[in-house]
C-alpha cells in the first residue's frame, strides 16, 4: 500500500509533553465502525466492558537506555549519543548512534561523560560492528546485573523524539514514563496505552469482573523510526523480543471459549498476541523475536478490542490501527480527535477501538502482508 495513504496533518500544540493527572482522567475516543464516535474518559473503561472480558497488558519495564558519551579513536575524540534498543548478550546491546558517521568498529566510547564535566559513573564500551542507518553493536566492559546497575547510574529515560526535541528528561519522567505494573526490565520505550492505568481504575475493573493478564514485549527504539519507503511492502521492521507464558495463553483461550472478549492494551500487546496465535486464533506459549508488520488487509486472530494512544502520521502504528478498525474509520477518528483537542502520542489521550467486522463475522480484511512470524515456540 502507498504510505501516503496514512498521512495527516497534526498541529504541534496537539503533542502532549506531560501526561494527564491523574492518569485515568485522560480523554478516550471510542471508535466502532458504523456506529460513530463517542467521547469518553479512560476512567469510563469499566462501563464499556463486561464481566468475563480480559485486558492484556505488556509488563515490560523501561530502562534508562539513552546514553551520552565520548568516542575515542587514538587521540581523536567526539561527543556521541546512543539509544539502546535490543539486548543481544549479557554485555552486548544493539544501539542507534548519533551521529552515526562518527562511529567505526573498534572505537572506544566512555559513557556518563559529555566532555564538559567529570564522570558521573564509569561505563565503557567498544563498537563491535557498525550497521546501517546509524545502528551499531556495542560490547560493554560490564555484564549482566553490573551493566544494568551502571545503566541506571549514567543513563537517561529515552523520551520519544517528539518530546525530547522540546524539553530534557527529568526525574518526573522516571515515574511518568513507566506503567504502574511494569515488571520485566528491557524496554527502551514505554507501552504507552498502559500509562493511563491507576490503582483506582484497576479496582473498578476488578469490581466489574474484568480479568487482567500480562505478556512481555520489550519495546525497541525502532518503534519511532519513520517509514521512509513509498510503499509499505518496502519497509523493514526492527525485531523486538517478547514472550507469552503458557498460563496466559491458556487463560485467554479459556476466556474466549466462554464468550469473553480479549482487549489488547497497546499495540505492543496486540502484536505479541498475533505473533503467538495459531491460524484458528488459539494462543500458544511463545518466546522469541518478532518483526510482525500489520497493515490493512491483515486478518486478526486474537483481540476483539484495542486500547491505544494516538499515533504519528505515516507510522507503522497508524497502519496497524487502520488494519484493526479500517483506514477510513481511523482517518475520520483522527480528524475528530484533532478538531476536539485530543492530546497525541506517548503522553497523550487514548482511544478504544473495536475490531471491524463484516456481515459474516470475519475481520474486515482478508489475510495479507504482516502475517505472524513464529521465530521460536516453547512448551514451558
Amino acid at each position: 500500500m502507498r504510505v501516503d495513504l496514512f498521512d495527516f496533518d497534526l498541529p504541534e500544540e496537539r503533542i502532549a509533553l506531560r501526561p494527564a493527572d491523574p492518569r485515568d482522567s485522560a480523554k478516550m475516543l471510542v471508535v466502532k465502525s458504523g456506529e460513530g464516535l463517542d467521547d469518553r474518559r479512560v476512567g469510563d473503561l469499566p462501563s464499556l466492558l463486561r464481566a468475563g472480558d480480559v485486558l492484556v497488558f505488556n509488563d515490560t519495564k523501561v530502562i534508562p537506555a539513552q546514553l551520552k558519551g565520548i568516542r575515542r579513536r587514538g587521540e581523536a575524540a567526539a561527543q556521541v549519543e546512543a539509544t539502546l534498543h535490543m539486548r543481544m548478550a549479557p554485555d552486548r546491546w544493539l544501539a542507534f548512534m548519533r551521529p552515526g558517521k562518527r562511529i567505526a568498529a573498534g572505537d572506544r566510547i566512555h559513557f556518563g561523560h559529555d566532555g564538559n564535566s567529570c564522570f558521573l559513573g564509569q561505563l565503557d564500551a567498544t563498537v563491535i560492528e557498525k550497521g546501517e542507518g546509524g545502528e551499531a553493536l556495542l560490547g560493554f566492559d560490564l555484564s549482566g546485573p553490573f551493566l544494568d546497575e551502571a545503566l541506571h547510574a549514567v543513563g537517561h529515560i529515552p523520551l520519544p523524539p517528539y518530546i525530547a526535541s522540546k524539553r530534557d528528561d527529568d526525574e518526573r519522567d522516571r515515574a511518568d514514563y513507566q506503567t504502574i505494573y511494569a515488571r520485566e526490565e528491557g524496554a527502551v520505550a514505554a507501552p504507552t496505552a498502559g500509562l493511563h492505568f491507576t490503582p483506582e481504575l484497576f479496582a473498578a475493573l476488578d469490581a466489574k469482573g474484568i480479568e487482567r493478564r500480562f505478556v512481555t514485549l520489550h519495546v525497541g527504539a525502532g518503534t519511532f523510526l519513520p517509514v521512509k519507503a513509498d510503499d509499505t511492502a518496502d519497509h523493514k521492521m526492527h525485531a523486538e523480543t517478547g514472550s507469552v507464558s503458557r498460563e496466559t495463553a491458556d487463560a485467554l483461550n479459556a476466556a474466549k471459549a466462554k464468550g469473553g472478549r480479549i482487549v489488547a492494551v497497546g499495540t505492543t500487546s496486540l502484536r505479541l498476541l498475533e505473533s503467538a496465535a495459531r491460524e484458528d486464533g488459539t494462543l500458544l506459549a511463545w518466546s522469541g523475536p518478532t518483526d510482525i508488520f500489520i497493515t490493512p488487509g491483515y486478518r486478526f486472530r486474537t483481540a476483539d478490542m484495542l486500547m491505544t494512544n494516538f499515533h504519528l502520521p505515516r507510522s507503522t502504528l497508524f497502519m496497524l490501527v487502520s488494519a484493526f478498525s479500517g483506514l477510513e474509520t481511523m482517518r475520520a477518528a483522527y480528524a475528530h480527535a484533532i478538531e476536539n483537542r485530543y492530546r497525541f502520542y506517548s503522553y497523550g489521550d487514548a482511544s478504544l477501538l473495536f475490531r471491524a467486522e463484516t456481515s459474516d463475522g470475519q475481520s474486515l480484511d482478508k489475510q495479507a502482508p504482516g502475517a505472524p512470524v513464529h521465530d521460536k515456540e516453547f512448551n514451558g
